[in-house]
């Protein structure tokens, strides 16, 4: 197909889209209306029936706690494919080398770089499993918490380059995390299954409002997904840093560890 006939599909889409992208801004309600009397009905009944205060967190991994769990093993099935199809091609070794543009200057890392990307790493991981832990309590999660405990990988990673890094970022552990977490999410959904009760229905003491372990199955669930998270992205990090090593046959300077 040529320019100017993927132009001229592009005109013809445009004006038969925007009549009706124009009746849907215009009939949006305005800002800070409520758009539906199902955040008002969430308030009111998981409060007090579930006794904990982060709502998004309660619709996730109660109300529709199924639908998470669907969300979490596509999850764990896309970073699955990821390693099938990376790591098969190019396998495990713990001394690669970092990539080496000829001719880029490689500057050593400062004392200073070092201590702060230690300090950044330390406080994240620490903010990571704070977020993870209050998740039906305030706004957090294990989803969130997850992120920001890999996210704390990399600023070790900045600090203290390659080859150190890599020694502490095992696949196995991280397989471990991503499919344990994972597991304990569907064994939390099941256990009730085999009481007579529904998927996820909470069989477990819901603890006192705004307490760190208030919620019940929530709280397993939560904890669950946040393990799970941190495995998936730390594993993911893992596998597309793995691809920046150089090659065997490529020339790499002693500096270029750092």
């Amino acid at each position: 197909m040529t320019e100017r006939w993927r132009q001229a599909l592009l005109l013809i889409a445009l004006v038969i889209l925007l009549p009706a992208t124009w009746r849907v801004i215009v009939a949006l309600p305005a800002f800070g209306d409520p758009l539906s009397q199902y955040g008002a009905t969430v308030n009111a009944l998981l409060t007090a029936g579930r006794h904990v205060t982060n709502m998004v967190a309660a619709v996730n991994f109660d109300v529709r706690g199924f639908d998470t769990l669907g969300e979490e093993s596509m999850l764990v099935c896309a970073i699955t494919g990821t390693c099938v199809l990376l790591r098969g091609s190019r396998g495990e070794k713990l001394t690669d080398k970092a990539g080496y543009v000829p001719g880029r200057a490689i500057l050593p890392r400062t004392d200073a770089t070092v201590l702060i990307s230690r300090i950044a790493a330390t406080l994240t991981l620490l903010f990571g499993v704070y977020m993870l832990l209050h998740g039906t309590v305030t706004p957090g999660g294990g989803f969130q918490g997850g992120v920001i405990c890999a996210s704390s990988l990399m600023l070790l990673y900045l600090g203290e380059g390659y080859p150190a890094w890599r020694r502490i970022m095992r696949s196995a552990v991280h397989d471990g995390l991503e499919g344990g977490g994972a597991l304990a999410f569907v064994v939390a959904a099941a256990a009730p299954l085999l009481l007579g009760y529904s998927a996820l229905e909470n069989i477990l003491p819901l603890g006192e409002q705004k307490d760190l372990l208030s919620g019940g199955l929530m709280v397993v669930v939560n904890l669950a997904v946040g393990v799970s998270v941190t495995g998936s992205f730390a594993q993911l990090m893992l596998e597309l840093m793995e691809e920046t090593r150089s090659r065997e046959s490529d020339p790499v300077p002693d500096e270029a560890d750092e």
